[in-house]
């Protein structure tokens, strides 16, 4: 897989990329991470890439010509271009299944008050993060980058996701580990019996249980 990030601001992904699972899946050559200044992409002298908007209001608004330029830079027949946008479609694991499976993704990064609407043509999709606003796309786009990465075949042993929360709609079942008592509080004895029917079962409900508490909404989608 190859993601490219279109940002204003490059230096914040110096971390995420050089570190943990991310770092590794980038060495062992199952994802190939570019960073991608969209000033680079300005002819204003000045490396204007946003101007005040019309009909006036507050903050700055993103050009469209540098965003195009940046986008066709890297755009193929196989990519997809994503809008980080608070506007669009909320993100979920269902969906990092899908994109894990892209040969391609293009992450645009909006900052300040936004788009110009008309950039909204130059996109296939755009995602949202969640029902709150952040100061711009970068953090957005590395949760993107996180969740997919991860998903990749060979990044991480499958078995690793395909029990993480929000699979099937339910959230993860508890884990422990030692000591087996910290402070009165003791692993089930399920746990250690080492019958491993009796402890899927106990896992299964547990995850239930867990998603019927704190997420009873899980339980009502249909995607």
């Amino acid at each position: 897989m190859k993601i490219d990030v279109l940002t204003l601001f490059p230096n914040m992904f110096t971390g995420i990329l050089g570190e943990s699972i991310i770092k590794r899946a980038i060495e062992s050559n199952k994802v190939e991470i570019s960073i991608h200044d969209i000033r680079a992409f300005t002819t204003d002298k000045h490396n204007r890439v946003d101007d005040y908007p019309f009909g006036g209001g507050e903050g700055m608004v993103l050009m469209p010509e540098p965003i195009y330029r940046a986008i066709e830079s890297v755009r193929t027949k196989e990519s997809l271009v994503i809008m980080l946008s608070p506007q669009g479609k909320v993100y979920n694991q269902k969906y990092a299944y899908k994109l894990s499976q892209r040969k391609h993704i293009i992450l645009l990064c909006g900052h300040y008050e936004g788009f110009d609407e008309r950039i909204r043509s130059m996109v296939d999709v755009e995602i949202s993060v969640g029902d709150y606003i952040v100061t711009g796309g970068e953090i957005p786009s590395m949760i993107l980058i996180d969740s997919v990465v991860r998903l990749i075949d060979g990044v991480i042993a499958k078995k690793s996701h395909e029990n993480d929360s929000f699979n099937n709609n339910l959230l993860d079942y508890p884990d422990y580990t030692k000591p087996i008592d910290f402070m009165g509080q003791k692993v089930p004895d399920v746990l250690l019996s080492g019958h491993h029917k009796n402890i899927e079962n106990w896992r299964k409900e547990q995850s239930l249980r867990r998603t019927m508490e704190r997420r009873p909404d899980l339980l009502e989608r249909d995607d």
